[in-house]
């Protein structure tokens, strides 16, 4: 399995990166984790194919993770993708995904798609599964609006990939990365606090209990980009791929 970082900026595009969005493929998984509203670019950038795409997993509503997606179904709509697309999200993504098509273009959510589009809710710590992936959602902690906000244990080909989202440390990140091939995670700063967000030291105080195979840092802010080539972990860096 492969995971290409399409994106992996921070809401105000840190350093000139895309807003989030991670492509994980194998022999049998094609799907999109978050899709920020410079997704269509990034992607087009890069080449991916999006019309093989089976699965997007939309950890919450912020427009840098999930304002995306009308460009990217209006594009699907275009290309005249024929092969069915799943959206998969927290709760009130039935009502959030038309909503935010209507305000990008106009009457947008009501056209018929060419292809079959199914909207899904998950709810937390309820396991979920997509043809060969299975997808465990666990709650975090990231302000009062434009939530709920979910971390995802993605199980795909004998491989585990958590990504912790946007949130300030809860104990719920441990079950959800535990024992991971790979965790992605937040690490807004580097040990100052932001309200909301996740700094790299209050992360490292409890990597032992997660004790993931690696770890793999995202969402920098500009104080965390100068910082990287102290840091004892991978930052992330736009169309970076990793081998699982």
């Amino acid at each position: 399995m492969q995971l290409r970082f399409v994106g992996c900026g921070d809401a105000f595009g840190s350093g000139g990166r895309f807003n989030t969005c991670f492509h994980l493929t194998g022999e049998r998984a094609n799907l999109l984790i978050d899709c920020g509203a410079s997704s269509l670019p990034a992607m087009k950038r890069l080449g991916v194919d999006r019309n093989a795409i089976d699965l997007i997993l939309i950890t919450h509503f912020h427009g840098d993770h999930f304002a995306g997606l009308p460009f990217l179904l209006l594009d699907a709509q275009f290309s005249r993708r024929t092969r069915p697309l799943t959206i998969a999200g927290p709760q009130g993504i039935a009502t959030k995904l038309p909503q935010v098509m209507e305000v990008m273009f106009e009457h947008s959510s009501k056209t018929r798609q060419r292809f079959d589009l199914s909207v899904v809710t998950l709810e937390p710590e309820q396991v979920s599964r997509f043809g060969d992936v299975t997808v465990t959602p666990y709650p975090v902690v990231h302000g009062e609006s434009g939530g709920p906000f979910l971390a995802y244990r993605i199980e795909a080909e004998g491989r585990i990939i958590t990504y912790s989202a946007d949130t300030e440390w809860t104990d719920a990140l441990i079950p959800a990365a535990q024992n991971a091939d790979l965790f992605i995670a937040e690490a807004y700063t580097y040990d100052k606090m932001v309200k909301n967000h996740l700094s790299l030291k209050s992360l490292e105080t409890h990597l032992p209990a997660i004790n993931a195979k690696r770890v793999v840092l995202t969402h920098l802010s500009d104080d965390m980009l100068g910082r990287v080539g102290e840091l004892p972990y991978t930052a992330a860096s736009d169309g970076m791929t990793l081998d699982l």
